[in-house]
C-alpha cells in the first residue's frame, strides 16, 4: 500500500509539508517551526488550537502572501480567522472528507489527548491524506482505514514512549516519522529512536527539520 508521487518534508516539530504533482499541502505551522512554514502552500491543515500548532500571524503571511491559499480545520481554529479571509477558511470535523491541492483527505478524530485530568479537553482532529499518510495532531486517533505512513508525535506533555510505541503497533504502518520533537533533546533521541524502531513493529524514521523523502 505504498503511496507513489509524494514528498514529505519534515518542518521543525508538528509541522510537515506534503508536495505532489507540483502542489503542496502543510499541516500545522505553528509557533515551535519556521516562521515561513506555510508560505507558498496551496493548502493548509491545522489539527487543533494550541500555539505550537496554530499560530494566526504566519498564518495571516502565508494567506497574504497567496490569494488561492485555503486553510482547513476545526471550528476552534476557523472562527479564529475565517472573517479575515472570506471563502478560504474551511470548518472540517471527524467523518468528513474533501480535497486540498489535489490531495484527498480524511478527517478522524474529535479531542486532544489528555494532558492532565484537571485541565479541560480541546478539541483536536487527525487528517488521512491520499488514504495513506496521517498526521493525528495531539490524540493517539487510530484511523478505521489502513495508514501506509504514519506521523507519530513521539514527545509531548501529554504521553509517554510506552504510550507512542503501542500507537505505532495499534496502527501498524508500513514507516512511522517522527514529528512533534521540538522538546525532545539530542541526548534522548537516540533512546526514543531505539525503543520505537525495535519494539513499534514498523520501519522508523526521522527526519531533521528541512529533510525530505519520498514516500
Amino acid at each position: 500500500m505504498a503511496t507513489t508521487g509524494i514528498k514529505l518534508t519534515k518542518q521543525s516539530h508538528a509541522c510537515v509539508r506534503l508536495d505532489k504533482a507540483g502542489r503542496s499541502l502543510v499541516i500545522d505551522p505553528g509557533g515551535f517551526g519556521e516562521a515561513d512554514a506555510a508560505v507558498g502552500a496551496d493548502a493548509i491543515l491545522i489539527t487543533h488550537e494550541h500555539p505550537d500548532h496554530f499560530d494566526e500571524s504566519r498564518l495571516r503571511v502565508a494567506m497574504e502572501a497567496d490569494p488561492a491559499t485555503e486553510i482547513w480545520t476545526l471550528a476552534a481554529v476557523a472562527d479564529q480567522v475565517a472573517a479575515a479571509f472570506p471563502g478560504r477558511v474551511h470548518r472540517v470535523g471527524h467523518g468528513d472528507t474533501f480535497e486540498a491541492a489535489g490531495f484527498s483527505v480524511q478527517v478522524h478524530g474529535e479531542l486532544h489527548a489528555v494532558i492532565h485530568p484537571d485541565l479541560p479537553r480541546v478539541t483536536n482532529v487527525g487528517y488521512l491524506v491520499d488514504g495513506s499518510v496521517f498526521h493525528p495532531g495531539d490524540a493517539l486517533t487510530v484511523p478505521d482505514h489502513p495508514v501506509d505512513v504514519l506521523l507519530a508525535p513521539v514527545m509531548a506533555p501529554w504521553n509517554k514512549i510506552a504510550e507512542v510505541i503501542d500507537y505505532v503497533r495499534e496502527v501498524a504502518p508500513r514507516r512511522a516519522y517522527d514529528v512533534h520533537d521540538a522538546l525532545l533533546t539530542d541526548l534522548a533521541r537516540p533512546i526514543y529512536d531505539g525503543h520505537i524502531g525495535r519494539l513499534g513493529g514498523a520501519e522508523h524514521v526521522r527526519l531533521a527539520p528541512g529533510e525530505s523523502a519520498e514516500l
